[in-house]
């Protein structure tokens, strides 16, 4: 068996064999098991099976109960999570976390709200077209971010809000499989600057600790300010960067592969490709001009063929800069969500505490 199959992107090895066995997590079949898919008598569907019984989609999704947290799935490895998909209401994607264990650590490696972690963090559905993230027609959110584990996988999702969710679907496909010993573990976190302190920096990243590669970046930025508000740069520091970063980009939409404000004939021109993009705008409606205050944007860049790499440690950081009076930069506060992914060695740093449901509320 070749194990690099169950890692690899694309179909330039489609054609090789592997003996790595496949299963699938959903509500139908909640471990995984074998020949135990649509075994289920009792679920959301079970009213509208009720005259076709077992294996007629009885338990197609969950419900997750107000405040408290569900376990989607406990996966004993060695093995590689491939493909996740699932779907809920857009009001309920700011207050839904996500959380994913590697090899029974007791501090998640991924923590973000599950519209974010997909490329949609305003609470408002927007599809997305690029290589690990896909997002579909109507709110189908699609991973494809390969998530080796040595041990075991356990991922959790946690309702903030004080009412049920109902109509939570999911599915979690996966390989058993054996796991290279260079394979480094996924790892994705969510900060908030809302609004950005004057004259600081917004941080994405801070305290990691390891050997890895950043891999990519999730923005939802909201601007509180009328004028163009994209002048800042990204930063990586890294392996004992102090003041001065080893990386600095020469804009925002320039970090995201757009050039020019984004603006194209007097309108931003959201575009969606495997590995960049701005593919969500969201213009108030009575504004007349470009750079109207209150607009929210939604971007994403994926360093898949140029993956960031640090040696120690890695901090990352990106600025808030538009203009103001006689040609001079003005520091923003604007409210910045970032999502960041890395693939790294364990153990990782402990993430900052995240914030409440109130702070992570979309108005």
């Amino acid at each position: 068996m070749n194990p690099l199959h169950t890692f690899t992107t694309g179909l330039h090895n489609i054609f090789q064999l592997s003996s790595a066995q496949t299963r699938s997590i959903s509500a139908e079949n909640f471990h995984g098991e074998k020949g135990a898919g649509c075994l289920a008598t009792e679920g959301e569907g079970a009213q509208a099976a009720r005259e076709l019984g077992k294996g007629w989609k009885v338990s197609p999704c969950i419900k997750i109960p107000a405040l408290s947290t569900v376990t989607l799935a406990e996966i004993e490895g060695p093995g590689v999570i491939q493909h996740i998909w699932n779907t809920v209401a857009p009001e309920r994607t700011r207050s839904l976390i996500i959380r994913f264990y590697w090899d029974d650590e007791e501090n998640p490696s991924i923590e973000a709200p599950l519209g974010d972690l997909f490329c949609n963090g305003w609470c408002a559905r927007c599809n997305v077209n690029s290589l690990p993230i896909a997002v579909n027609p109507t709110g189908g959110f699609n991973s494809y971010w390969p998530m080796p584990f040595r041990k075991s996988a356990r991922i959790t999702i946690e309702n903030l809000s004080p009412e049920n969710c109902p109509g939570y679907f999911y599915q979690i496909t996966y390989s058993l499989t054996s796991v290279p010993e260079d394979a480094a573990y996924l790892h994705a976190q969510f900060r908030r600057s809302n609004p950005l302190t004057y004259k600081q920096d917004h941080t994405l990243l801070d305290n990691v600790r390891g050997e890895g590669h950043y891999v990519g970046t999730y923005l939802a930025w909201g601007s509180n300010n009328n004028g163009w508000w994209g002048e800042g740069e990204i930063k990586f520091y890294m392996d004992g960067d102090d003041e001065y970063p080893t990386i600095a980009g020469t804009g925002t939409e320039d970090y995201f592969g757009g050039a020019w404000c984004f603006e194209q004939n007097g309108s931003y021109v959201p575009y969606s490709t495997p590995y960049l993009g701005l593919p969500q705008v969201l213009v108030p409606q009575q504004s007349s001009s470009l750079w109207q205050t209150q607009a929210r944007f939604g971007m994403y860049r994926w360093h898949i063929p140029d993956p960031v790499r640090f040696q120690s440690q890695l901090k990352v950081t990106i600025q808030a800069i538009g203009w103001r009076s006689r040609g001079r930069y003005l520091p923003l506060q604007d409210d910045i969500s970032s999502t960041s992914w890395w693939y790294q060695t364990e153990p990782h740093a402990p993430f900052p505490v995240l914030p409440d449901i109130d702070g992570l509320e979309v108005i």
